[in-house]
């Protein structure tokens, strides 16, 4: 069972402490708790938005986070396709076949210190052009910590709509061109997820097409 959690707080400090003490559960397989940003610059940071995601046979529950929260968005995930590696592993388990409807993309890397810079230079054509796509339903950054960890979320409403923008789109075709000539990753890790249910406040997620989420209930 894969999912994601993300809750929207009005206490930034508390939240900050429950980050800074979050551990894995005893009974999920993997566990990792990330701050979040509006855009995919640490200057885009949002402080009062937090999520997790967890591997596990059972529901994983957080209830000192639903108390924090004003609200909260769970998802939950089936892989579709992963490559690379978090903190040293493969996480997420064996893929399944993509049943249609909607799609969760997740990217996450640990920037090598003296490439951080070329990188960030190279990310805001990308991102304006991310608002654009077709087909594109929600997304937000995340990152273990403010520099030099980062990720990133979005939903799909298909995807075709994913891979069209992840391919054929020329600005960010032309990062992957210069990512292994650059080598800014350390470590990096890119992974597609049918989504089985969203069930709470999608606008935690930073849902952008409300028409498009009447098509895929």
């Amino acid at each position: 069972m894969i999912t994601l959690h993300v809750w929207r707080v009005r206490r930034v400090a508390p939240a900050f402490f429950r980050m800074a003490l979050s551990r894995r559960p005893p009974h999920a397989s993997f566990a990792k708790f990330v701050g979040t940003a509006r855009g995919f610059r640490p200057s885009d940071a949002d402080l009062t938005r937090y999520a997790a995601i967890t591997v596990s046979d059972s529901p994983v529950l957080f209830p000192g986070w639903d108390r924090l929260a004003t609200a909260h968005c769970r998802v939950d995930l089936a892989l579709l396709s992963s490559r690379g590696r978090w903190s040293g592993t493969e996480p997420f388990g064996t893929p399944t076949t993509d049943p249609g409807g909607m799609v969760l993309a997740l990217t996450r890397a640990r920037l090598r210190p003296a490439k951080a810079l070329t990188f960030w230079r190279a990310i805001p054509p990308v991102a304006t052009e991310l608002d654009k796509a077709p087909g594109l339903l929600a997304h937000f950054g995340m990152g273990e910590a403010p520099i030099g960890w980062q990720g990133t979320v979005s939903v799909w409403r298909g995807s075709s709509d994913l891979t069209r923008f992840a391919y054929r789109q020329p600005e960010h075709r032309a990062v992957i061109a210069r990512t292994p000539a650059d080598r800014w990753y350390a470590e990096d890790l890119f992974a597609r997820f049918a989504v089985r249910e969203i069930s709470g406040d999608r606008s935690v997620l930073g849902w952008v097409a409300e028409e498009e989420a009447g098509r895929n209930r």
